[in-house]
């Protein structure tokens, strides 16, 4: 983020950080550091060091700067109400050494701390962003607490440092559904648990906002709290009026309050080599120290980059900081730029389409950076929006749409450089960008993605969006596509935004995407992670953007028919609970149900939520219907209609593209930390397999006439890689024999005969054989199979005693994971576990379950991808016209031509079953069907 620009009367950015939200921070991003001489914690320390010198360089050395700080846990607050705050728990044991030695680090940095008994740090920088913004400064509060939302104005944002998003207006009524200045009045309704505000019982955020819409302010809502409709919520303004107002006082941040460090002492100074670097030799701090000592920061002294040359093709430049982008308006510049691009060798590719659904969006821009520093946009459809008349844009008049080159003469010229063999196109989460530019007949290749080069390098510890890359890597902030296009009913296309701020916006991400490319690639061949990357996740992308683009056929008759008898039995349903209950409740809100179960029925086992209202999830809705309360079971069968009717058979039918007729879902590909793909809208991976509604939402998935489905599943596919990883001589010889599994298990565990088993026994072991591949506890097994915690722990105890490979496996998962961070895949995927060092024993026992599991399903995964890869490389060299359609978990699913079906069914089984080599034979199952559920 760069620095603003000042003038004679702009006296700069004040930046002014929340030190303890930067110690909060710092301290929960980073695992527990200790300093190796005496072993003192260091991981806010270290986190607080890196974010501070992050926030110097993006400031550069002509901005102000004060990092604001609590006195005390006693303020003015307590007087007005003794209880505020008194339920916070104290800081965690490792964190306090470290308050001291902040103070410590933000003195070395040469940074002004500001602190003042009495108040708290929010009142202090209310009251220093108030005079900043009064002097002219542009403020910027350095945090993403929710208290201090209520400051932002114009003049006046917040930057979350950890995310680097910037919040403004916009931001607070996107997440809270008011404006910033109606944020006291929202938090002095709804309270705040963490501060223990009251506000008043039984409102919420959401129902603060609908309210504050209505009623203008806290004041006008609580005069006219008689006019309020709902019983319960009237009486509750009424009878908590004063204790309202009290929450008022309790939010509202003094901005009175003198400086006794004037905005001009917090001008950035350059530390003092000689204290900065002394205090970090003695933290230990060798990365940061040497980073700093070479240069690369210099810790608020950065200088901006140069701008390249532009060249000889017509200039009609924008530049956003140090990054200028050309725009192309005709077809002479067009072939120039062009000519240019093919020598590059490499190039960043940005696409713009008209939506985010790529099934249906048309193509508006593209944009092509193939230096740092430098982009060229090319606009095909925008329209007459607002142009901006100060930059010698090629326009006619400002409401008139701008000159661009016809989509039929640019595409004639650009479609021989996106498909150029020589040329490497890369983009962000580019298989959308294949999809939509393939419906126009272009295939864009060779491809890479800067997401999934991150995904690939950091599963489950990074984030993989553009501006998560941007901040971590290039220290950059990616302009805001919010800011610009605006959200809900209010969004402007991104067609009609004025050409010059599109253009920055789309020349910027793929001038980014370049810049990252390069750092990512290095990082990737250091981590020895290049293998999974090209033969895993690269050759995946037009794999996955030919599913999505061939869609699978719905039988809408049938879903609406599905939608129907849903609705009947639901309200059959109802009315039994209503029966039960004794009165009419509505069942979908779990704050009613909560009353009917446990204050009205006096139901046993019931725990509050930390808003007081009873806690309803399933879990307690299953513990109640196995102690035979029928209410809960019902309600339990309620909710199962009421989520497949309100997640498919209700909206797969407008899900339906009407130039295709077929539903045509995005698989994520980096969304699981263990690489197995998400398919959303719709989310055709979550569609129950066993239940009877599941079957039924898969029979209204249908081949086309002359076709029929063919599914093609991996058979146990995890317990098969657990006998292989975890060396288990008897699962391997059971696997390699025949033998089944759950009965042997069984036979080994209980010790009863295969010969005639009682299935329930083989259901047992089944149940224990999964459960054990997650980390399934005693008490998890016990209420899985019904019977008692003891029972469970003694078959988990007798389980590892006849296979003590197995816990030898997760003990050494566990401890390579402690060790590393990681754990590894087959294929030598990393799979990063967050908290695997966390003292809360919840947080760490939830890791440690991720560790042991992770490899076996990341392997899984694996394997599915290869095999789909595999499949997709063999039916295009075949003369089959059978077509892939959908990867759910295990399983891939085929749309084949009657005639094609055994040849089909053979090479998928030959294809899937040769991609991993393991001690055991990998087996796949296929069946064939007129619709999904006959296949499957």
């Amino acid at each position: 983020m760069a620095a603003s620009k000042k003038t004679s009367a702009d006296p700069g950015p004040l930046y002014l950080v929340d030190g303890s939200g930067f110690i909060f921070r710092a301290y929960h991003a980073l695992p527990q550091l200790t300093r190796k001489r005496d072993k003192m914690p260091t991981g806010a320390v270290t986190g607080f060091c890196n974010m501070l010198n992050r926030l110097l360089t993006d400031i550069g050395p002509t901005g102000h700067l004060a990092v604001v700080f609590d006195a005390g846990r006693k303020t003015f607050r307590n007087e007005i109400y003794p209880d505020y705050k008194a339920h916070r728990p104290p800081p965690p044991d490792d964190l306090i050494p470290q308050f001291d030695l902040i103070r410590q680090a933000t003195k070395a940095f040469n940074v002004v701390a500001v602190d003042r008994v009495g108040f708290e740090a929010d009142d202090l920088i209310a009251s220093y962003a108030r005079a900043g913004r009064d002097a002219g400064y542009t403020v910027v509060i350095v945090s993403s607490d929710k208290d201090l939302m209520q400051l932002i104005e114009p003049g006046i944002s917040m930057l979350d440092p950890l995310k680097n998003r910037v919040i403004e207006e916009a931001e607070v009524r996107e997440k809270f559904g008011v404006d910033p200045d109606k944020m006291i009045d929202l938090q002095a309704l709804a309270g705040d648990s963490t501060d223990n505000v009251p506000g008043v019982p039984g409102i919420g955020v959401k129902t603060a906002a609908e309210l504050l819409g209505i009623y203008g302010d806290l004041d006008q809502l609580l005069e006219r709290a008689e006019e309020i409709k709902q019983p319960k919520r009237r009486q509750n303004l009424i009878d908590h009026a004063d204790m309202a107002r009290i929450s008022r006082d309790l939010v509202t941040l003094r901005q009175d309050l003198p400086l006794e460090a004037g905005l001009d002492t917090l001008a950035i100074q350059a530390p003092d080599p000689d204290v900065l670097f002394p205090f970090l030799a003695d933290m230990e701090f060798s990365s940061l120290l040497k980073r700093l000592s070479n240069g690369d920061t210099g810790a608020g002294t950065a200088a901006p980059r140069p701008v390249p040359p532009i060249g000889s093709v017509k200039k009609a430049t924008s530049d956003a900081g140090d990054h200028a982008v050309t725009i192309i308006q005709d077809q002479a510049d067009l072939a120039q730029m062009v000519a240019e691009a093919h020598l590059a060798g490499a190039l960043g590719v940005h696409v713009e389409g008209s939506s985010s659904d790529q099934m249906q969006a048309k193509l508006v821009g593209l944009a092509f950076s193939h230096a740092p520093g430098r982009s060229w946009y090319v606009p095909l459809a925008h329209g007459p929006g607002q142009q901006q008349e100060t930059l010698d844009l090629d326009a006619a008049k400002p409401n008139e749409a701008p000159k661009q080159v016809s989509m039929e003469a640019a595409m004639a010229m650009l479609t021989p450089l996106l498909e150029d063999p020589g040329v490497l196109k890369i983009g962000h989460d580019i298989k959308g960008s294949v999809k939509l530019l393939a419906r126009m007949g272009v295939t864009l290749a060779p491809v890479e993605d800067t997401m999934l080069l991150s995904f690939t390098l950091g599963g489950g510890r990074d984030g993989h969006s553009q501006a998560d890359i941007a901040g971590r890597l290039l220290d950059a902030t990616p302009g805001s596509r919010k800011a610009l296009l605006g959200t809900g009913k209010k969004a402007v296309p991104f067609a009609m935004t004025p050409l010059a701020d599109a253009a920055n916006l789309a020349g910027e991400a793929a001038e980014f995407t370049l810049r990252a490319h390069k750092i990512l690639r290095r990082a990737l061949v250091a981590a020895s992670m290049v293998g999974v990357f090209e033969t895993i996740e690269k050759p995946l992308i037009p794999v996955l953007a030919s599913m999505e683009r061939h869609g699978i056929k719905v039988d809408q008759q049938a879903l609406g028919g599905l939608s129907k008898d849903f609705e009947k039995r639901m309200a059959d349903l109802e009315s039994a609970i209503h029966k039960l209950a004794g009165r009419v409740f509505n069942v979908g809100s779990p704050k009613q149900l909560g009353e009917v179960l446990f204050d009205e029925m006096e139901l046993p086992g019931g725990k509050r939520a930390k808003t007081g209202a009873w806690t309803t999830g399933a879990e307690v809705l299953e513990a109640l219907a196995d102690d035979g309360h029928p209410l809960p079971e019902k309600v339990l069968k309620w909710r199962q209609l009421a989520k497949l009717k309100n997640t498919y058979t209700d909206t797969l039918g407008e899900q339906i593209n009407p130039a295709t007729g077929r539903v045509h879902t995005t698989y994520h590909m980096a969304g699981a930390a263990t690489g197995r793909l998400a398919s959303v809208d719709p989310n055709l991976q979550n569609i129950p397999v066993r239940s009877e509604e599941g079957r039924k939402i898969r029979q209204a998935f249908a081949a086309e006439k002359g076709s029929q489905l063919v599914s093609a599943d991996y058979s146990q596919i995890e317990l098969r890689l657990l006998a292989h990883m975890a060396k288990i001589d008897a699962l391997k010889d059971a696997f390699s024999s025949g033998v089944d599994i759950h009965a042997l298990t069984a036979s080994q565990v209980f010790g009863v005969p295969v010969k005639g088993m009682d299935p329930a026994v083989c259901r047992q072991a089944k149940a224990i054989n999964f459960g054990i591949i997650y980390g399934i506890s005693a008490f998890g097994l016990g209420r899985q199979l019904g019977i008692a915690r003891k029972d469970a722990a003694d078959y988990i105890a007798a389980y590892f005693e006849r296979y003590p490979g197995i816990k030898d496996y997760m003990e050494e998962a566990k401890s390579y994971a402690r060790e590393h961070g990681y754990v590894t895949t087959l294929f030598g995927r990393r799979v990063h576990i967050a908290g695997i060092l966390d003292s809360n024993h919840n947080h760490r026992a939830f890791s440690e379950r991720a560790a042991i599991n992770a490899p076996l399903q990341g392997t899984a995964a694996d394997i599915i991808k290869r095999a789909m890869v595999a499949m997709h490389r063999e039916l295009g060299r075949s003369t089959l016209k059978a077509k892939m359609l959908l990867s759910v978990h295990d399983e891939l699913l085929f749309e084949v031509p009657e005639k094609e079906i055994d040849a089909l069914s053979a090479l998928a089984k030959e294809v899937m079953e040769g991609v991993a080599q393991l001690d055991v034979p990998l087996t796949v199952e296929t069946g064939v069907g007129k619709n999904w559920n006959d296949a499957h």
